[in-house]
């Protein structure tokens, strides 16, 4: 099928179009810039110009697909609220377009949050939260109610392997770096979920190819990692100490990433796994940091 995927040039959507071309699609890749359409005619994809506020383009780009995959988010933290509303749009524009047809949308979320403190599962719902107005599921379960074929991949905290420059183990490099220290708060055992960026590009491809309206699906190869585990690995590739930090210490260690770095959010993929037939292959999370592309 030919599949429009916004957030095609980043990280996860890059690889997303790499396996959807290896699957024997074709892409239709939104893109902003002309960089961004360079990286996609590089891939082989055919490029669409638009952007994830210009709701026009939003519209034919769904338009003229078999399916959609929205990989795209602003990632700015300075405006959260607005980006997070303007998300919502998108979601909500392409599934109009979509509405009375069976052609499938594949929305992206996150597990973090689902059930914080305790194992997290794809049936339960992730809770809206107003400080953190992340509406993806919300509109993606709108969506489903009203009939269009919609589904969720929730991606881990952590979706690491090559390339990774913006995700949260950089920010934790660059931290022990500024710092001269690799920290993680209290005892360090709160968990983190992770998941390699091929195996979640494999199951965005899964997804789009079975899902079932309102399915959600755990993008996690590793149910919980401690925060303390992580730090330590990182301590170790940069050869600096590894210490523990008061909750008090956390937001001036960590800035707006304390949050981040306090949360326990262990997540089961299992269901996942056996519904889709999705078999991830790639490196843990703590090996890919051993094996050094974080720090080199």
């Amino acid at each position: 099928m030919k599949v429009f995927v916004t957030g095609a040039s980043g990280f996860v959507g890059a690889a997303v179009v790499q396996e959807l071309l290896k699957g024997g699609h074709e892409v239709l890749g939104l893109a902003r810039s002309e960089a961004s359409a360079a990286k996609l005619k590089a891939a082989g994809a055919e490029v669409f110009y638009g952007d994830l506020e210009d709701l026009d383009s939003l519209r034919k780009g769904t338009v003229e697909s078999d399916g959609v995959i929205h990989c795209g988010f602003i990632h700015d933290f300075t405006r959260f609220a607005e980006v997070c509303a303007v998300d919502e749009r998108a979601i909500e524009t392409i599934a109009s377009v979509l509405a009375g047809s069976d052609r499938p949308l594949i929305v992206t979320s996150g597990t973090a949050l689902v059930n914080p403190g305790s194992l997290a599962v794809e049936d339960m719902p992730s809770p809206f939260n107003p400080a953190w107005p992340r509406a993806s599921e919300r509109a993606a379960e709108t969506a489903a109610a009203a009939g269009v074929r919609a589904a969720i991949v929730r991606l881990p905290p952590s979706v690491h392997g090559d390339g990774d420059k913006h995700g949260f183990i950089p920010i934790l490099v660059n931290l022990a770096r500024e710092k001269g220290f690799s920290a993680y708060i209290g005892e360090g055992q709160n968990r983190w979920n992770a998941g390699h960026r091929l195996d979640a590009a494999l199951l965005y491809r899964l997804a789009l190819e079975q899902a079932t309206p309102g399915a959600r699906f755990h993008a996690n190869t590793e149910e919980g990692i401690t925060v303390k585990s992580i730090a330590e690995a990182i301590g170790a590739q940069l050869n600096l100490p590894v210490r523990s930090i008061t909750s008090e210490e956390a937001a001036g260690h960590f800035g707006w990433f304390a949050h981040m770095a306090a949360i326990d959010c262990p997540t089961s993929s299992t269901w996942t796994q056996e519904h889709l037939n999705w078999q991830p292959t790639r490196p843990f999370l703590l090996t890919d940091i051993e094996n050094g592309i974080y720090t080199q």
